[in-house]
């Protein structure tokens, strides 16, 4: 196995550093119950909203569950602790609301 230098290590930081700057992860994240919508308020200014009624894992959760959202890896995860569920920003902006085989019932979706 190569030896990682310190140039190595500080140029892959830069690469991580410049990628968190340029992708968009979630700043906020909240359960709107007039509306039903998980509300993702993302760092490129942009808001995405979806059903949680298409999400694997959290279409039987009670409002209470659902508000129980917490933002992790940096803004990369959106975990629900009481439920045992997480997800990935970017799969939830690409439509990927669940496993391959849980996706299949969405015929029209490019994640399937």
């Amino acid at each position: 196995m190569a030896e990682l230098t310190d140039e190595d290590y500080e140029a892959a930081c830069e690469r991580g550093r410049r990628l968190f700057e340029s992708e968009p992860h979630a700043k906020a994240a909240r359960y709107d119950r007039k509306s039903k919508r998980m509300i993702l308020e993302l760092t490129n200014g942009a808001t995405f909203a979806f059903s949680p009624q298409l999400v694997q894992g959290l279409g039987d959760a009670t409002p209470e569950q659902l508000e129980d959202i917490e933002i992790s890896g940096q803004g990369y995860g959106l975990h629900w602790e009481a439920l045992d569920v997480d997800y990935s920003v970017g799969g939830l902006l690409a439509g990927r609301f669940g496993t391959a085989a849980y996706m299949k019932q969405f015929p029209n979706s490019q994640a399937a």
